[in-house]
């Protein structure tokens, strides 16, 4: 009876323990009735996982056979992540009766293994996400995997050996939507490959070794990446057939012409960047330009080919045309005169070509808001060209030589600036701009304008008028400016400003109603930084650069100290130094006190103080002397 007593509290907390052991994971999380073992170093999921799991995560771990053992014998998956594991062996049949699992992660692993044993994983029943990338598979080995995948629809092989595609490739998976094969070494692909494949609307075939396509005729597909290939022509099939396409990236190939797309098509995005394009005809010969509409194109990238021109006619059927890059090209001369054509374009990119010449014509480019030209050879352009755009906002041309209009200029020597209402952004370093004229940007609402890298530039002292309410940055660095004849304080929006690189001996003047937040003197001739000027920047100071100034250490004491109290941030503070007299090198400028210059200023009020002592007593002894005379010759008058 003793020994009854005795085991019985002993039987309850068993049993109470193996009640609770089937939620006792302590290396795994288990959140609601998903469980993440990831990178755990496991060979198999935990014996004890909850009844019902709906997602495992054994991802990272060093598993290397799958079989039901491996997965503690449960089949009620949803989501099964294997990433990242050592699996070279797989249960035959092992998904047949997961007729809930939906998405299955087998990337990096050793599968190629498994497929040199000939032997298919067997039927994938409900699987409609298989992620086979990094598996080290050849040709034919995702046979193994894909042969009976009825329910399939988001396939990636991305990151194996793949050399062809033959035409049943993909036979038993016919409901595939997505296939990725970015990053294999394709060479070929059959005819019929894709073309039984209805509802596929995505395929990546990104960085492989495909030379060509000709007769494409896969009128449901939306999505076509070639990027990164060895594709040298583009061909579709002659059909009056409608075709879904609307994005299609053909960059970093080796595409001598442009691409002959469907004549009926919804294309919206183009990229054939990185080619070898001479001309935007699709054949060699110039009697042939291409004929196809893009009434639906809204973004198109010809950037870094060989384009020498684009005549006018190109545009004719981009209605709804948002975007246009050609920049890095051999383009001399741009012209749009026509004013139908381009009219919802928003982004003209021309930049670093060899223009000399671009031409806009009244009431053309109603939409246009950003243009880049920077890195050309524009030196003259009609004065009056950028008035004619009636939506711009940025302008970029910086690294051309342009002159900017005064009232004395001739208008054909030189670019206007003036009268533009929506322009907020404007680039002009680079320019060998000499002189900035008055008035240079009235009528205008800049935010930001750069001037710099215009060695010798001189500023007239109007020459930011009428940007007193508007304009926040200015960048006027690597100048070799003296001296600015320039108003600053009249900036009542100006927040950031950079005048480093230059030769200035002197900050500017500023007012107590001055919003500077940023202020980079960086790089000058400064030995003295005004007190009284900054001071006038305490309130709104926030971020100051200062380093590389010959500095005086004890001339800057109240401004030390300002900056000090201050919440002024100097993010170049430990290469910011200055120059004592007792010192041989420069003295890093936090490291400055009251005492290192209170021995000179206690020398100075000796001196002072002598001065005026012996200045007293030459005044008393000569005071002394003159009344000794007064007296001397006043009893001389009694005695008499």
């Amino acid at each position: 009876m003793a020994c009854l007593q005795l085991l019985l509290p002993l039987m309850v907390s068993c049993v109470a323990a193996s009640e609770r052991s089937p939620r006792q994971l302590p290396a795994c999380q288990v959140v609601q009735m998903d469980v993440f073992c990831s990178d755990l170093s496991l060979r198999s999921a935990p014996v004890d996982l909850p009844h019902g799991v709906r997602m495992l995560d054994l991802s990272l771990n060093q598993v290397q056979n799958l079989s039901q053992e491996t997965l503690a014998y449960q089949n009620g998956f949803h989501h099964l992540n294997l990433r990242a594991n050592k699996i070279h062996f797989i249960q035959p049949g092992l998904f047949k009766d997961m007729t809930d699992l939906r998405v299955l992660d087998l990337s990096r692993n050793n599968l190629n293994v498994f497929a040199h044993a000939k032997i298919n994983i067997g039927p994938l029943t409900a699987v409609e996400s298989l992620d086979l990338s990094n598996n080290g598979l050849y040709t034919g080995m995702s046979d193994y995997f894909l042969a009976d995948s009825p329910s399939l629809m988001d396939l990636s092989l991305n990151g194996n050996s793949i050399t062809k595609i033959a035409h049943n490739t993909f036979g038993g998976s016919s409901l595939l939507r997505r296939i990725s094969l970015h990053n294999n070494v394709i060479l070929e692909i059959e005819d019929g490959a894709f073309e039984f494949l209805n509802n596929l609307t995505e395929l990546d075939l990104s960085k492989n070794s495909i030379t060509c396509i000709t007769d494409f005729n896969l009128c449901n597909l939306k999505v076509l990446n070639l990027s990164k290939n060895s594709v040298e022509f583009f061909h579709s099939a002659t059909s009056v057939v409608f075709y879904k396409l609307t994005h299609l990236d053909l960059s970093e190939n080796k595409m001598l012409y442009f691409p002959l797309l469907p004549r009926s098509n919804m294309i919206e995005h183009i990229d054939v960047s990185r080619n070898h394009l001479q001309s935007v005809n699709v054949t060699g010969g110039l009697e042939k330009r291409t004929q196809v509409y893009f009434y639906y194109l809204k973004h198109l990238d010809m950037s870094y080919n060989q384009l020498k021109s684009i005549p006018e006619s190109f545009f004719h059927c981009m209605r709804f045309l948002e975007v246009l890059n050609v920049s890095n090209n051999c383009i001399n001369s741009f012209s749009i005169t026509n004013p139908g054509l381009l009219q919802t374009v928003k982004i003209i990119n021309l930049s670093f070509n060899s223009l000399q010449s671009l031409t806009f014509g009244e009431n053309t480019l109603p939409s246009l808001e950003k243009l880049f030209l920077q890195g050309n050879d524009l030196t003259t352009l009609d004065h009056g060209i950028f008035q004619r755009l009636p939506s711009i906002k940025h302008l970029h041309l910086q690294q051309n030589d342009l002159e900017i209009c005064s009232s004395e200029n001739e208008p054909q020597d030189c670019v206007s600036f003036t009268s533009i209402p929506t322009l907020q952004f404007l680039n002009l370093s680079e320019n060998y701009l000499r002189i900035l004229p008055a008035n240079a940007f009235a009528n205008t609402s800049l935010k930001l304008l750069d001037l710099s890298l215009n060695p010798g530039l001189e500023m007239d002292k109007d020459s930011l008028s009428g940007l007193e309410q508007t304009l926040i940055h200015l960048l006027l660095k690597e100048n070799n400016i003296s001296s600015l004849n320039t108003d600053l304080s009249s900036l009542k929006s100006l927040k950031h400003i950079d005048l480093s690189t230059n030769q200035l001996t002197n900050i500017p003047v500023w007012s107590k109603d001055s919003s500077i937040e940023s202020l980079n003197l960086q790089n000058n001739n400064l030995v003295t930084l005004k007190y009284s000027s900054m001071l006038a920047l305490e309130h709104s100071l926030k971020t100051l650069y200062m380093g590389s100034n010959p500095l005086s250490c004890c001339s800057n004491l109240d401004f030390l100290q300002m900056v000090q109290r201050s919440a002024v941030v100097v993010p170049d503070i430990e290469t910011v130094t200055c120059v004592h007299e007792e010192y041989s090198e420069p003295v890093n400028i936090e490291k400055v006190t009251l005492e290192m210059c209170h021995i000179s200023g206690v020398q100075n009020y000796v001196i002072a103080v002598v001065v005026i002592v012996l200045v007293l007593l030459i005044a008393m002894a000569l005071l002394v002397r003159y009344c000794q005379a007064r007296k001397r010759k006043h009893i001389r008058r009694f005695t008499a």
